[in-house]
């Protein structure tokens, strides 16, 4: 039987969507971020059926998977031909979507939300790409602020190996985006000096959960 869950206040990240009303809900928002190839879906297909173990019911969502937008996104990025502003404008619709219809009401209804990349992922790749970060932000200020986020990191050694020399353009690494990454999650904690729960790529796959049952107990 699934546990009885104490319910919890949630608060917009920015402006919220003005034509939700959001307050005290039972289940729990859980972000798993880190860059591409770091191990991401792997972790999570470890905490889901561990959470459920625990009596949890647990709803999984992920960038660029909704419904209404994936295909659409899917195929402008085969094209690369939209500027970053247009990228930027799908992936918040696919969020926003995927907000509405499957993390509030799975929220409401007592499940943990495990989100496969969250605000912060737009966040860092449009400072790289060259977006303003205050558009970036107000864009996305519809968002839930997360119960807990988990970052999984590389060490720069371990990039190089996995991914040889990958850039997003000539000018950036894809070390740059695991930085920008690490401080957008630093702010999301209140200060720039603060650090996320941090799970290295190459620990242990059960180090995930085990900060998450860490942080549930508040420890």
């Amino acid at each position: 039987m699934p546990r009885s869950a104490k319910k919890k206040s949630k608060t917009w990240y920015g402006h919220g969507l003005p034509y939700l009303k959001i307050g005290s809900f039972p289940g729990h928002l859980i972000v798993i971020e880190g860059t591409d190839g770091v191990g991401r879906s792997t972790q999570i297909e470890l905490l889901r059926p561990w959470l459920e173990l625990q009596g949890h019911a647990v709803s999984n969502t992920g960038w660029t998977r909704s419904p209404l937008l994936s295909d659409t996104i899917n195929e402008a990025k085969a094209g690369h031909e939209l500027t970053v502003l247009t990228f930027s404008l799908l992936y918040a619709a696919d969020f926003a979507d995927r907000l509405e219809h499957q993390i509030i009401p799975a929220l409401r209804a007592g499940f943990i939300v495990i989100a496969d990349r969250y605000m912060y992922t737009a966040f860092a790749r449009n400072m790289v790409m060259g977006a303003d970060p205050a558009w970036t932000r107000e864009l996305f200020g519809f968002a839930l602020v997360p119960d807990l986020v988990l970052y999984l990191e590389h060490a720069r050694d371990e990039l190089k190996r996995e991914f040889g020399f990958v850039t997003v353009d000539a000018r950036n690494p894809v070390d740059d985006i695991q930085a920008r990454l690490r401080a957008e999650i630093a702010r999301y904690l209140g200060t720039v000096s603060a650090r996320p729960k941090l799970a290295p790529a190459r620990a242990p796959l059960r180090a995930p959960a085990r900060t998450t049952a860490r942080a549930r107990r508040g420890r």
